[in-house]
């Protein structure tokens, strides 16, 4: 059964999936307001419950400091975990349907094949121990839901792996990348139009949206370098080379057949990323001609 969109709120529209919801929504005409921390704060059950008049919650909060979790792993559990159980509350007193977006660090990073979404949580990490809780907080609170794993987030925009290594392969001779982890980047832009299309179909549950393809983070590297003309010596390293104070999972390529049971296939990852980068060329002129 398909489930129609007329009022739309978007949590933590200046992040990147937030702004790419934004954007969607606009493209579509569906009728959307946009909201950050300033004014909604999601950690406080008073400020949620406010929320009213809305058919759909599009939940693109979350403390996404990875290393930043482990010394703070209280104050990330607030977000990534007891704000998700106030928002589902919410969303089934108000009868909306809610997405929320988890991560791959859920997973242990043990597994040799892709995570199925019925795998059983076991993080390594403070970030992945606040990410499961808010898993747990959203599907105890039996709200008409979407709980979307994704993995590896880019974008044209904020801060994230693509921009800061087409920064670094620009103005660096050499680099060393990590080459024992392997995952699946994900384009924000497309994971909004994947997780409205699931929405629009009136899909409920967990589903896994990623670009197609997986790599380490040695060969995205090369991928954005070589897309963008860079000449930098990219060297792969070990993880144990370039240690960081969370542990991150060596595996967490997710299944995608669900997903593309219902949407059909991804885009492989290298399409998604020449994409974002010139999705960012054509705003960077835009920009200039704007400022000529």
């Amino acid at each position: 059964m398909s489930r129609a969109l007329h009022r739309v709120i978007v949590v933590g529209h200046r992040g990147m999936l937030g702004r790419a919801w934004c954007q969607l929504l606009q493209q579509k005409a569906i009728a959307h307001r946009g909201v950050d921390i300033d004014e909604l704060d999601v950690t406080n059950p008073r400020k949620v419950a406010t929320i009213s008049g809305y058919d759909t919650i599009i939940n693109c909060t979350g403390w996404t400091n990875v290393d930043g979790a482990e010394d703070y792993e209280a104050e990330a559990t607030k977000l990534n975990g007891d704000a998700v159980g106030y928002l589902a509350a919410r969303a089934k007193a108000i009868g909306a349907a809610l997405v929320h977006y988890s991560t791959d660090y859920v997973f242990d990073g043990r597994a040799a094949s892709p995570y199925p979404i019925d795998h059983p949580r076991d993080p390594i990490n403070a970030y992945g121990r606040s990410k499961a809780v808010g898993e747990l907080q959203l599907q105890e609170a039996d709200c008409d839901h979407l709980l979307i794993r994704t993995s590896w987030l880019y974008a044209p925009w904020g801060n994230n792996f693509v921009l800061t290594m087409l920064q670094l392969t620009k103005e660096k001779d050499a680099l060393k990348v990590v080459n024992d982890q392997r995952g699946r980047p994900t384009s924000a832009q497309h994971l909004a139009s994947v997780s409205l299309q699931l929405l629009q179909q009136g899909e409920s549950g967990i589903f896994h949206v990623t670009d197609g393809g997986q790599c380490t983070w040695y060969e995205f590297t090369r991928k954005i370098a070589e897309l963008a003309g860079h000449d930098c010596d990219i060297q792969p390293c070990t993880s144990a080379q370039f240690p960081r104070p969370a542990k991150r999972p060596a595996y967490s390529v997710l299944d995608l057949s669900r997903t593309e049971a219902v949407v059909g296939q991804m885009p492989e990852w290298k399409s998604n990323l020449k994409r974002v980068l010139n999705h960012r060329d054509a705003e960077d002129t835009e920009e200039g001609r704007n400022h000529g």
